[in-house]
């Protein structure tokens, strides 16, 4: 799957949805690494697209916590 199909899906999830799959990736690394070090991964490359997922999934939050804290700083400004 391309990355920015991949991002674009991410994107569309809810703020609950999204938590629920960073836990997931968190897990996946997890047994990514395991794997890697017992020597049962034949795709290295594995773990370096699951940190980028990971990565991807923090910075959409980060983003939506951000346009939040914008709106609340916005928001009383042009009640006055």
């Amino acid at each position: 799957m391309p990355a920015k199909q991949q991002v674009a899906e991410l994107r569309e999830l809810s703020d609950e949805d999204l938590a629920k799959e960073l836990e997931e990736t968190y897990r996946e690394l997890f047994t990514t690494r395991l794997q890697l070090t017992t020597r049962q991964l034949a795709n290295t490359a594995q773990p370096r697209k699951v940190r980028t997922k990971l990565a991807q999934i923090k910075t959409i939050q980060r983003e939506r916590e951000l346009a939040a804290l914008h709106e609340a700083v916005v928001q009383p400004k042009e009640e006055e």
